[in-house]
């Protein structure tokens, strides 16, 4: 169950409506980077959580319900930098105002879907899919997956940052910013959580429940060279010494290769083409 208070979460003022950022802010709303995709992952995570996991099931409500709050603070900030837009259109129209509002940045679907409003898409006027939520069930996959869509929308949210010099949009933008700094901390501190607390890594490779000895131990710690021609390993931390999960010594080597394709003959009722070989 879910209850709403007619308050945003933190103030959205505007000084000097800019309908061209109006437009960038829908990344931050529907983008692959954006506010819809965290509050459905962490919201569909939370909910495949078992009763055992009560604090982890809470720790993910609780941020995505937050997350719900920043689409509407950004939903608030699309409209207040859209405010006056409509008018200009109106008196301009005979001069195709429509066509180089567009060019400039304006995103016309915010007037003719929206009557001037946010809507759930991104910076191309592209709807939001859900093909970037992930919940897989598994708590430590979920919480990388987590610190990447918090790293990816504070860079976001930084480069949005640079491009306003209002400064509510600034203030505004500064405080997303800073709560996906915390975010991105408690996932990780989630995950550590997972394991063993003074290993942060103990929860690698994941899922950490499947036997590793069923796993081809010849290649389980191998950094596989795809060159054609030959090279030295580079001896980076990834191709040498301890293994981040602390399980073996990492090496460097090539494919081991299989030999060709040897696929077996079509099945004439699947009516392939077959070729003429002489």
């Amino acid at each position: 169950m879910f209850f709403h208070e007619n308050e945003l979460q933190y103030p959205v003022e505007v000084e000097e409506p800019n309908p061209a950022f109006a437009r960038m802010l829908q990344q931050a709303i529907g983008g692959v980077e954006g506010e819809i995709r965290v509050f459905s992952q962490y919201l569909f995570q939370g909910m495949n959580q078992p009763p055992e996991n009560h604090e982890m099931r809470m720790l993910l409500y609780e941020t995505a319900m937050e997350e719900l709050g920043h689409v509407e603070m950004l939903a608030t900030a699309v409209a207040k930098n859209l405010e006056g837009a409509p008018v200009g259109l109106r008196e301009e129209m005979s001069q195709d105002s429509a066509v180089n509002a567009a060019m400039h940045g304006y995103l016309p679907r915010q007037f003719l879907s929206a009557g001037m409003g946010a809507m759930p898409i991104n910076s191309q006027g592209e709807p939001f899919t859900m093909d970037h939520v992930y919940a897989s069930g598994n708590p430590a996959a979920d919480m990388y997956a987590n610190v990447t869509a918090e790293a990816t929308g504070r860079t976001l949210a930084t480069r949005l940052w640079e491009m306003t010099d209002d400064p509510g949009m600034k203030d505004m933008l500064s405080y997303l910013i800073a709560r996906d700094t915390m975010h991105q901390n408690q996932w990780l501190a989630a995950l550590q959580a997972l394991g063993d607390p003074d290993d942060a890594f103990d929860h690698l490779p994941v899922p950490d429940s499947f036997p590793q000895e069923e796993e081809n131990q010849e290649f389980n710690y191998e950094f596989m060279s795809t060159t054609r021609e030959e090279r030295e390993d580079p001896e980076q931390p990834w191709t040498t010494g301890d293994s981040v999960d602390s399980e073996a010594e990492f090496s460097f080597g090539r494919q081991p290769g299989g030999g060709e394709p040897n696929l077996p003959s079509p099945d004439p009722r699947t009516y392939n083409q077959p070729t003429n070989e002489e």
